[in-house]
């Protein structure tokens, strides 16, 4: 169990090249566009959850702040999605993978803060120098800020690496404790199974926060910038 306890976080290939970038576009196949005048039912939960999202997230921006508003949505979706989609039985969740994160957090935090640099640069420059800083202070509370700044997009990536990857390997380990105490205690294994239900119900939730916290964390240095 241990030598294949990373295997599912390894890059599937197919003949050699590897495949993730057709899986990494597989979830937009779960949101179809609309065509019908009158949708079924799936399309309207699925419209009446991205408005309700989209409005709680862009309710604290300004005009320049919700020409963000296909972005932070299309973000989400996919995160959610892929994180949804890494809990099917033998697949593979692109969202483990750190090089992943990592492209998605910091084209998106750089976007922010260039357009905080653009738009506010005065304010942006301040972040740096709090208001009545003693003068000994100011050198080190730039460099602070300056590298607190930079952990940004780091944070990020990290954060969402680490959830994904925990419970995926909880779930593993659990799972394959269930399969060798079937033969030692029955009664054993069904309390682990249990518990390894209730582990997939928390990993469910877990997959949509995370999107969620991703997004907002996004959005929210978007506000700061905008």
């Amino acid at each position: 169990m241990n030598e294949n306890l990373f295997s599912s976080f390894i890059t599937p290939t197919m003949m050699g090249p590897p495949i993730v970038i057709a899986i990494t576009m597989f979830p937009s196949i779960m949101f179809p566009s609309p065509s019908r005048l009158i949708n079924n039912r799936l399309i309207s939960i699925q419209q009446w959850l991205v408005q309700l999202t989209s409005k709680q997230m862009l309710s604290i921006h300004n005009q320049k702040g919700q020409t963000w508003a296909l972005m932070l949505m299309s973000l989400i979706l996919f995160i959610g999605s892929t994180n949804l989609l890494g809990l099917l039985p033998h697949s593979f969740t692109p969202t483990t993978q750190l090089s992943l994160n990592l492209g998605m957090a910091i084209p998106l935090w750089a976007g922010t803060v260039i357009t905080g640099f653009r738009h506010k640069t005065k304010a942006s420059l301040a972040h740096f120098l709090p208001q009545g800083t003693p003068l000994p202070l100011i050198p080190m509370l730039v460099v602070i800020e300056t590298i607190s700044l930079f952990i940004q997009p780091m944070a990020l990536a990290v954060r969402l690496t680490a959830n994904i990857t925990a419970g995926h390997l909880l779930i593993h380990l659990i799972g394959g404790a269930t399969l060798a105490l079937m033969s030692i205690s029955t009664i054993t294994a069904m309390v682990t199974f249990t518990i390894l239900i209730l582990l997939t119900i928390l990993e469910f939730a877990v997959a949509l926060i995370q999107a969620y916290v991703f997004t907002l964390l996004v959005s929210l240095y978007l506000h700061d910038n905008t």
